[in-house]
């Protein structure tokens, strides 16, 4: 999956130029520059590939989820759902705002589940937040109209799962805005970074001024700039566009490697009657970037994983007790350890997570192996891998009956 394993001359290129005019800051200088403003650059790239009005570089996946939120007006005490499996950094953007995730369950898509959504609404409710985890979606049709019904912001952490399409268009394109990460071990890299998109031209105003302190960017006279509003700085620095904007024109090949490499592990897996997959919606194309499969129980599935650990099968999770991924292992949340004092609406908002229990998520994530999709295999290594996961599996199913 990383970017970063189809690295060279076309990224050269690009930061080269950057240090060559030794203007590492997006805004200003304009003197200095030579007509290069990667950011810029890459932002209208990013319009362009996910066919959207508007995209806005931020500093990391992080920062763009609370920049998207922050730009729709999401803030203390309300409260944002969000799914059980995700990775830290959901729920942390929500809480830097003041903000209150409730967690709700998974389906067998791995992702937010519509009727646990549902269930959850309540007056202070103010977004969903599906998260694309592993390459592939939610069911988009079915959040979009629970967003609808009850006047609900639908933002996309599409992090993990950038170049996945749902009915032909983009994820992280189909909400009110969507939100890229651009770190080390992401689909494309910029070494950190991140994007907002979206098509509402008042939330894309909202996300570049807050993003750089509340300035308002215009004329070139930084120093004269105003601020509508506070901010914060959540700025990218031109080095680290200038990497993804070499990046993003690798998208299309990236894609099309992983898929070929997917193809090969799934298509072994299927012929193992007990292995099933995640479900992908109906019209939704994954990324590639994890083959998700699920197994008869969890105990075969811890199994399964130790022996892939054991066997030199690299780079596949169990999430059950995995302390970045699921709720299980969120202590630090659950009993709110911080270094800064936590407003008392949100330790009292989230007092339910002392005795909230989610089967149904532990019954998909206890059953579930994910396993990164990496570019630099070679046909001969992917299809060694898929006979050596193919020959785990069987033997573990068949001393387990």
């Amino acid at each position: 999956m990383p970017g970063f394993e189809l690295f060279g001359d076309l990224e050269k290129k690009e930061v080269n130029d950057v240090l060559e005019n030794g203007v590492l800051m997006r805004y200003g200088f304009d003197g200095m520059r030579n007509g290069h403003w990667k950011a810029k650059e890459l932002e209208k790239a990013l319009e362009n590939t996910f066919q959207v009005n508007h995209a806005q570089l931020v500093s990391s996946g992080t920062a763009a989820i609370s920049v998207a939120l922050a730009a729709a007006g999401v803030g203390a005490g309300d409260e944002v759902i969000l799914p059980t499996f995700t990775f830290v950094a959901s729920f942390e953007a929500v809480m830097m705002l003041g903000a209150i995730p409730i967690l709700v369950d998974i389906d067998d898509t791995l992702t937010l589940s519509p009727q646990a959504v549902e269930k959850a609404i309540t007056p202070k409710t103010k977004a969903i937040m599906v998260v694309h985890m592993c390459g592939s979606m939610a069911n988009m049709d079915a959040h979009q109209n629970i967003c609808s019904k009850n006047n609900l912001l639908l933002v996309e952490d599409a992090c993990q799962a950038i170049g996945a399409t749902y009915k032909g268009k983009v994820l992280g394109s189909l909400g009110d805005l969507g939100c890229f990460s651009f770190d080390f071990v992401k689909t494309i890299t910029c070494g950190e970074g991140g994007a907002v998109i979206t098509n509402n031209k008042d939330y894309y105003i909202h996300s570049d001024h807050y993003s750089d302190h509340g300035h308002d960017h215009v004329g070139n006279d930084r120093g004269a700039e105003s601020h509508p509003f506070l901010g914060y700085n959540f700025r990218i620095s031109e080095l680290h566009a200038a990497v993804g904007l070499a990046q993003i024109k690798r998208l299309p090949e990236i894609l099309k490697i992983q898929k070929k490499n997917y193809s090969i592990l799934r298509d072994a897996l299927s012929q193992i009657p007990e292995v099933t997959f995640r479900t992908v919606p109906d019209g939704g194309e994954e990324n590639y970037s994890f083959l998700n499969f699920f197994l008869p129980d969890l105990e075969i599935a811890l199994k399964v994983s130790e022996a892939f650990k054991n066997q030199g099968v690299d780079a596949c999770f169990q999430y059950y007790n995995n302390n970045w991924h699921y709720i299980r292992k969120w202590d630090h949340l659950k009993d709110l350890k911080s270094l800064f004092p936590i407003p008392a609406e949100v330790k009292t908002g989230l007092e339910y997570l002392k005795t909230k229990e989610f089967p149904q998520s532990d019954h998909f994530i206890g059953r579930n192996i994910s396993c990164l999709i990496k570019l630099s295999w070679t046909e001969e290594q992917v299809n060694e891998r898929a006979k050596k996961m193919f020959e785990i599996i069987k033997s573990i199913l068949l001393n387990s009956y």
